[in-house]
């Protein structure tokens, strides 16, 4: 009897790709949740460390880093799966969904940063 794979809705579908594409495409998983926990440390650091910089644009970036830390890992999940469903039907590989967002909040959380280092 086979063993049932998680999740079913991806492994239901198609073929089995070849094993050097399943592997780089969680490659790129764990590189999503790299980049959340960069995100979550880059997000505590700037509130923990006394920078001095000014409270409220210190905050306010501290707080879009660990958001953004908090919901990367939704990129990595439903990366994965679309890209892992697309392998094996062997159709174009799907656009990324949360990189813009991810991209706006680290611009934003660095333009706070910006503004707390001149404001201070």
């Amino acid at each position: 009897m086979a063993r049932e794979r998680f999740p079913r809705s991806v492994y239901a579908h198609g073929d089995e790709p070849d094993a050097r594409f399943t592997l780089a495409n969680e490659r790129t998983f764990l590189a999503w949740i790299r980049t959340s926990l960069a995100l979550m440390a880059g997000g505590v650091a700037l509130e923990a460390l006394g920078l001095g910089l000014h409270p409220g644009l210190q905050l306010a970036a501290s707080i879009v880093l660990m958001i953004t830390g908090i919901l990367t890992p939704l990129q990595a999940w439903f990366g994965w799966a679309r890209n892992e469903r697309a392998l094996r039907q062997n159709t174009p590989l799907p656009s990324s969904i949360f990189a813009l967002p991810t991209m706006v909040a680290v611009i934003v959380a660095g333009v706070l940063v910006l503004l707390a280092i001149v404001l201070r």
